[in-house]
């Protein structure tokens, strides 16, 4: 609404600026103020420098227009005001960019007891908060290794046309520089059309809560509380409202509950008890800013995408392969547990290992095995596991004391019950994390599937080695199949490594717009949403 306001007297308040005496003035070229801007920019350094260390950039902004200031006509700082507005529908918040005080600014510079010095200054802060929000579109405005302890997704700097932007500057056309700089991808632009949608809702009231005294709601009940639920859910879906009964919970309303239950990664049953109910009682303001903070993790992640990927989606239990056509695959995963996370990283898939053993890791064989081997001395050969020394020597079990064991490694050998199940894919990183096949098939049908200890397990492993061996001369299915069954641990390397984004979202939206709000089974929102929320130290400079 502010934005909107701002934008409405823009174009009076850049007639004023002409007739408002010098401190709106147009000084026109001023070599002075080209030569401090020209002597500041010479320094190695300045106080208060942002994080992103972005002098090269403002040098080379200057460069370009042979240090003649930006900032010194009337209409300019009020245009780019009005264009910080328009980033609400980022998800960022203008007062960050200096949108409310950056006017006071300006007119002290060039009021009519200023100098060069002021103005070269006021400058050099304008340019840099201009270039920050060009960053921040583009990049992301959060360091997300700050926040995540294991965050392996590499960061691009942005790297503009700087003569573009000095263009976009001159000729007041600020929304064409945001415009640039920000994600392309469909996937960022529908999440933008849902936060002005989701802002629209809350700006028409939201939606009602559901008393917990309506108690468990089943079709077919017939019960007061069933319009508000109706009511809640024609916010963001399309339901019919009955003619008659209103108070009765039939088909349509189960329908629409069901998938509401299953944008929200819950039991698509119908029934809305207490899990449901909290959901449908989040209000509209805590899923906007969930949507604002997938806004800044998609600005960190859809840029200069592979033409064929494989991207996993933590928050979302999922696994999905793309081609250049598109989406040609999908299927159901198992990620870390909320104290065993799946790091957040950035790979290529190099190869594959059928039948593969399982070397257990130390932190799993002393804390999770070594009490169950105590417990039950046969536990070692059910579960075919072997004994060897760190310099990988068979060790016999029976000569060890299991009270006070030396350093030991736990092998489990191939086979249907193997941990890593019949298929391993391999990639490098530092977190020694890969995908993989498991026997453990019946956590899949969970709607919430945080089970593992960081790995990610894979529903359908073989097929999905199938698409990504793709290789009918040498593998094909029954190939495949044949190596399997003999159980002999083979390794494959792919002709073609195949990227791998594993990533950490907490909204995903679809095509037809619709959303699905996962839980946030890391606890990471807040702490994003937080930073997101921190105005530019530059911002403090203004005065």
């Amino acid at each position: 609404m502010r934005a909107r306001r701002y934008l409405a007297t823009l174009g009076i308040g850049l007639l004023l600026c002409a007739t408002l005496g010098p401190a709106w003035g147009d000084t026109g070229p001023d070599p002075a103020v080209a030569q401090q801007l020209q002597t500041m920019l010479a320094q190695t350094q300045w106080s208060n420098a942002p994080a992103d260390a972005s002098l090269d950039q403002v040098r080379r902004f200057y460069q370009t227009r042979d240090f003649r200031p930006v900032w010194n006509r009337p209409d300019a700082v009020p245009a780019f005001v009005a264009a910080l507005y328009t980033l609400v529908d980022d998800g960022l918040e203008p007062s960050d960019y200096g949108a409310g005080r950056i006017e006071a600014a300006y007119r002290r510079a060039y009021a009519p007891d200023g100098n060069s010095a002021t103005r070269a200054a006021f400058d050099l802060v304008a340019t840099r908060l201009y270039l920050s929000v060009l960053d921040d579109l583009n990049r992301g405005k959060v360091d997300p290794a700050l926040l995540a302890p294991v965050w392996g997704l590499p960061v691009e700097r942005y790297h503009p046309d700087m003569a573009a932007l000095s263009r976009s500057v001159d000729t007041l056309d600020f929304e064409h520089a945001f415009a640039m700089a920000r994600p392309t991808h469909p996937t960022y632009q529908r999440l933008r059309a849902a936060l002005a949608r989701y802002r629209d809702i809350q700006n028409r009231g939201g939606w009602p809560t559901l008393p917990a005294a309506a108690g468990t709601l089943r079709p077919g009940d017939i019960n007061p509380a069933v319009p508000l639920l109706r009511q809640r859910l024609a916010a963001v879906d399309d339901i019919p409202t009955p003619s008659a009964a209103p108070d009765v919970y039939n088909d349509a309303l189960a329908a629409a509950v069901r998938r509401f239950q299953r944008a929200h990664y819950l039991n698509a049953d119908a029934v809305v008890g207490a899990q449901t109910r909290a959901a449908l009682n989040v209000g509209v303001a805590a899923r906007i800013d969930q949507i604002r903070v997938n806004l800044e993790r998609a600005r960190l992640l859809m840029h200069n995408l592979p033409r064929s990927f494989v991207l996993v989606d933590i928050a979302g239990y999922r696994l999905t392969y793309y081609r250049p056509d598109g989406q040609v695959w999908r299927t159901r995963i198992v990620v870390g547990l909320p104290y065993r996370r799946t790091p957040s990283l950035r790979s290529d898939i190099t190869h594959l290992t059928f039948n593969p053993t399982w070397t257990v890791p130390a932190s799993i064989t002393y804390r999770e095995m070594l009490p169950r081997i105590r417990r039950s001395p046969g536990y070692l050969a059910r579960e075919h596991l072997r004994v060897l020394s760190p310099s990988g020597h068979v060790l016999n079990p029976a000569a060890i004391d299991w009270s006070q064991p030396p350093l030991i490694v736990l092998r489990q050998s191939a086979g249907p019950d193997n941990a890593l199940g019949r298929v391993v894919f391999r990639f490098p990183n530092p977190y020694t994390v890969y995908l993989h096949d498991t026997p453990s098939q019946s956590l899949f049908d969970q709607p919430r599937r945080a089970f593992s200890h960081g790995c990610m397990r894979v529903q359908h492993a073989l097929e999905f080695a199938r698409l990504l061996l793709d290789d009918a001369q040498h593998w094909n299915a029954a190939d495949i199949d044949r190596v399997v069954a003999s159980g002999k641990t083979t390794r494959v390397n792919l002709v073609h490594p195949v990227p791998v984004i594993v990533h950490y979202w907490t909204v995903n939206v679809g095509a037809d717009g619709r959303l699905a709000f996962k839980p946030d089974i890391y606890a990471r929102d807040q702490a994003l949403l937080a930073a997101l929320d921190q105005p530019l130290d530059l911002v403090r400079n203004l005065h």
